[in-house]
């Protein structure tokens, strides 16, 4: 007679904030494995997350109740003054050994673009279209004229105010690095994060 055990995965707690449409190719390859739960937070309902919530205000999600934070592309959304809102949020609900990895536009290679009078040249394609200066800037214009106005962006950052932001909330450890699309990454660490994460992570941040 055989007895069959279950091997059971840990599960990691992913706070994929602002997620947009259901998509886990988006996520990063790290937080692709088996032992990541995500749990999706986005302020449009249309998008079907989990949590229906601002990145500012995240009542709904406890306190050291996640393992990392997964925001892409989001925090350009807010006001300059609401962004320490949501970094606050974001330390609020890590556990003292979660961090957060950050991404989005980066401004100061951008403005290299639009000072060579290259506003509405296509940069790259996206799943959304083409994108242009002027989308990474503003927010997408083709979303926006369909009537989504959660696509405006209201902030931008260089790579010294995204760390500068960082730091002012208090996290532990903050590394930016200037991507390859005209993007920038932050990994921003809790006071018990393991080193490991920095190595894990390092090939994300390129």
């Amino acid at each position: 007679m055989s007895v069959e055990t279950t091997l059971e995965i840990p599960a990691f707690k992913l706070l994929n904030v602002g997620c947009g449409a259901p998509a886990n190719s988006r996520l990063p390859k790290p937080f692709q494995h088996a032992q990541w739960q995500e749990l999706r937070l986005d302020i449009d309902p249309a998008t079907a997350p989990d949590i229906v919530s601002s990145i500012t205000h995240m009542e709904t999600v406890a306190s050291q109740s996640i393992d990392a934070i997964w925001s892409s592309h989001n925090l350009e959304h807010l006001h300059s003054f609401e962004v320490p809102l949501a970094l606050a949020e974001f330390k609020r609900v890590l556990k003292p050994t979660g961090f957060a990895l950050i991404s989005l536009p980066d401004m100061r290679a951008v403005a290299r673009y639009i000072a060579n009078d290259q506003l509405v040249q296509t940069l790259y394609e996206s799943p959304a279209g083409p994108i242009s200066a002027l989308d990474i800037v503003f927010g997408h214009q083709a979303s926006l004229k369909h009537g989504n106005h959660f696509m405006a962006h209201r902030t931008g950052f260089t790579a010294r105010t995204l760390g500068d932001a960082l730091v002012h909330a208090d996290f532990a450890e903050v590394r930016v690095h200037e991507g390859a699309r005209w993007d920038l990454w932050a990994l921003a660490t809790m006071p018990e994060t393991a080193a490991q994460v920095f190595d894990e992570l390092g090939e994300v941040m390129l």
